[in-house]
Order: C-alpha cells, then structure tokens, then sequence
C-alpha cells in the first residue's frame, strides 16, 4: 500500500477516535519488524501536516544480545530519538522460568517494560503495530497453549 494511502487512513483513524492531542509525547514500541517501522514512519510523516502539536520518540526492548544499530540508523534518518532499553527477558524466561510456552510470559514482560520505560522518558502514550492478524494470532496462541480465552488478548 503506498504511503499516501497508508497517511490517509491513519490521519482519518486518528481523527474518527481522538487518537493524538496536542502536547502529547508518544512512545512508538519499535521492534524491527515492518508493522512497528511502518507506524513509525507513518507517525513521522503525518506528524509534519498535523493539526496537532505531538512528540514522538521510539523504544526498543532489547531481551538480550541483540544488535539493533539498523534501528539506531533508521530513526536517526526518520528524525526520531532512538531509546534501547537493555532488559533480563531472556534470562528470566528461558534460564530462570524455563518456559516450555514463553509467548504469553514474555509478551507480559516486555508490555510491561515497555509501559514503564515509556512513562519514565515522559509518554503518555504508547504505539504499537498491531493489527487484526496480530489478534487473530494471540487468541489462537492462548486457546491451543493455555485453554483458555480471554477478552485482553483482542
């Protein structure tokens, strides 16, 4: 989808649900796949024509021996301050719990992380690149791995 498109329907999605205020500072959470880098660049861009005032800045949760400078390089070109926040994911899901299923633990963790390393760098809101697969998916992954489904998961 060309990104003229993509500004569109973001522009009217934030517009139809009160999305952005002025002076808010949003956290886009940047994982190096195509959805969060999209959103990004999509925030950036429709930040230059919006009609509100708002900051953007992105994180990105590093579990553990991860080179993320492709990313460091991406928002440096995008104009947008970089956070890499080192975490103990990894060790806690893998060598401390010793998950037989990390998903859900580790998608936990990393929200949380997430959540509040947005809140001390002064966000009020959090972005990220989900979308309708992405729900599909986390309720497919609780009823075959927990048993169970529950409303947070969509």
């Amino acid at each position: 989808m060309p990104m003229q498109k993509l500004l569109s329907k973001t522009r009217q999605a934030i517009k139809d649900f009160d999305m952005i205020q002025d002076n808010d500072k949003i956290a886009v959470g940047l994982s190096g796949g195509k959805d969060s880098l999209t959103l990004l660049s999509i925030l950036k861009n429709y930040q230059k024509f919006s009609p509100q005032n708002f900051e953007l800045i992105a994180i990105t949760l590093n579990p553990g021996d991860v080179d993320n400078s492709p990313l460091y390089k991406f928002c440096e070109e995008l104009d947008v301050p970089f956070y890499e926040i080192q975490t103990d994911i990894k060790e806690i899901v893998f060598d401390i719990r010793k998950e037989k299923n990390p998903c859900s633990l580790c998608a936990k963790l990393r929200r949380g992380a997430l959540n509040d390393n947005a809140k001390k760098l002064g966000c009020n809101k959090v972005a990220l690149g989900h979308h309708k697969d992405d729900a599909v998916e986390t309720f497919l992954m609780s009823m075959f791995y927990e048993g169970r489904y529950k409303k947070s998961n969509l």
